[in-house]
């Protein structure tokens, strides 16, 4: 059984018992947190939204809030010295763990 739900402008397919990392959540730790924009389910038979299935929701367990590696940009304009920008970026996201499909 599985089901693919929306979040944070994403798609994501999510299973029961799976560790899924999202865009942050404004939701405390050891808090449930309940997935409402379900676009499809496949138990048995898949059953498709328009846009969403009625009815069906995803509920999560949030495990942790956290920010992912820096990546580095680096911009500048070849043969100009004094064009060179280095900027570091930490993406926030909500660990969760998937709990039940209903």
């Amino acid at each position: 059984m599985y089901a693919i739900i929306e979040t944070g402008g994403k798609q994501l397919k999510v299973e029961e018992g799976q560790v899924i990392y999202v865009e942050k959540l404004d939701v405390q730790e050891g808090e449930s947190y309940t997935f409402d924009k379900v676009v499809a389910v496949e138990n048995g038979g898949i059953k498709l939204g328009n846009p969403y299935v009625e009815g069906a929701s995803v509920t999560c367990k949030v495990e942790k809030q956290g920010k992912e590696k820096k990546i580095v940009i680096f911009k500048y304009k070849q043969k100009k010295g004094s064009t060179r920008r280095k900027q570091g970026h930490r993406q926030p996201y909500t660990k969760l763990t998937v709990e039940k499909i209903a």
